[in-house]
């Protein structure tokens, strides 16, 4: 990170310079990052987008926070917390480990805990990001149609170009798990999951029913395409899918959809628009037969995890599948899938949904 050109944070409408600064590490000690995000405010004008109470003993705010988080905001040895408390002049109340609840802040003067309140908010934000991905909105692609087409164009490709380097059986997905993502999700707590159900119920209200039109999307799985521009170092090979009438329908509803979920902050904004695909061969499954794409990169604790991959050499199964007709489907739910989770049928695990019909 520059220091001429600090990361930019946006939070509540207002955007911050988070600044680069020295970290310190101690001896002896677990091993934990403490982060304490120095950060100075775009403009001077107090922030407003706060609920802060006047009490008897002055101001209080609270706001609510994954427990799996709080360790952040306490810091090494409670460091992080004290020094907040001290450059506010705020008392910072936090919930034990592992209980849900609500973080209060109080203090004598109101704008120490706004002051409190958005530096708790950039330190939430800052360690969500290194969070490893829990789940992904999704549609099903598993139909028994697109299986069959599946197993079959894995047997035509091992047979006619197994020779080429790279190419064999471990690669291929899993038929079952066939899908299309809308977009990575971090939830950390059952409340988050459930705050993720009632926004994608509001999409449906809001405007889904209108672009569906209360029936299912009727779609084409067919045509592959590879991800990375050399097509003789092939990581990873997907089936392109396209509305079947050739409206642009479905790529509307999941544009729409990722930029709903980008404005809450349930999905982090990386993209403008959702590249519609379906992984069919992926190198990370050859070591590793639950790999999940180039989204398995982390610890559970956060840590990142360099995969060594093998490439393969993809120009002959592009040339002679460029077309391959992998079946019909009928889209009609989007599901709030679990990663590294299966349900009875096979696929990944659904802790809710929205149907269109």
């Amino acid at each position: 990170m520059e220091v001429l050109r600090p990361q930019l944070v946006r939070i509540g409408g207002r955007i911050y310079r988070k600044n680069p600064i020295q970290e310190q590490t101690y001896q002896h000690e677990e091993e934990e990052e403490d982060f304490y995000p120095g950060f100075e405010e775009c403009a001077e004008e107090p922030c407003d987008g706060y609920e802060v109470v006047q009490t008897q003993q002055g101001f209080q705010c609270t706001l609510k926070a994954p427990s799996l988080l709080y360790k952040h905001i306490v810091g090494k040895r409670g460091d992080t917390k004290k020094k907040l408390e001290m450059e506010t002049k705020t008392s910072i109340s936090i919930p034990k480990p592992g209980q849900e609840g609500e973080i209060v802040i109080t203090g004598q003067h109101r704008s120490g805990v706004i002051s409190a309140r958005t530096r708790i908010d950039v330190l939430l934000l800052t360690f969500r990001r290194k969070q490893p991905f829990t789940h992904f909105l999704s549609f099903f692609l598993n139909e028994v149609e697109v299986q069959e087409r599946f197993l079959k164009f894995q047997e035509e490709v091992l047979e006619k170009c197994s020779m080429d380097h790279g190419v064999d059986s471990t690669i291929f997905q899993n038929p079952k798990k066939l899908h299309l993502t809308i977009g990575m999700l971090v939830l950390l707590s059952e409340q988050e999951i459930q705050q993720t159900c009632e926004m994608l119920k509001q999409c449906k209200e809001d405007f889904i029913d209108d672009i569906a039109g209360g029936k299912p999307l009727e779609v084409e799985m067919e045509g592959i395409e590879y991800m990375n521009d050399d097509p003789g170092m092939v990581d990873v090979l997907y089936a392109k899918v396209h509305m079947k009438d050739g409206s642009n329908r479905l790529q509307e509803l999941v544009d729409r959809v990722l930029e709903r979920f980008q404005a809450s902050g349930l999905i982090m904004k990386e993209w403008t628009s959702v590249k519609l695909h379906a992984t069919v061969m992926n190198t990370l499954l050859r070591k590793d037969p639950n790999a999940e794409g180039r989204y398995n990169s982390h610890t559970a604790d956060g840590k990142y995890i360099f995969k060594e991959r093998e490439s393969f050499d993809g120009r002959n199964i592009l040339k002679l599948f460029e077309n391959f007709y992998f079946g019909t489907l009928k889209l009609n739910s989007i599901h709030i899938s679990q990663r590294f989770s299966i349900d009875s049928f096979g696929n990944y695990a659904s802790c809710g949904q929205i149907d269109f019909s």
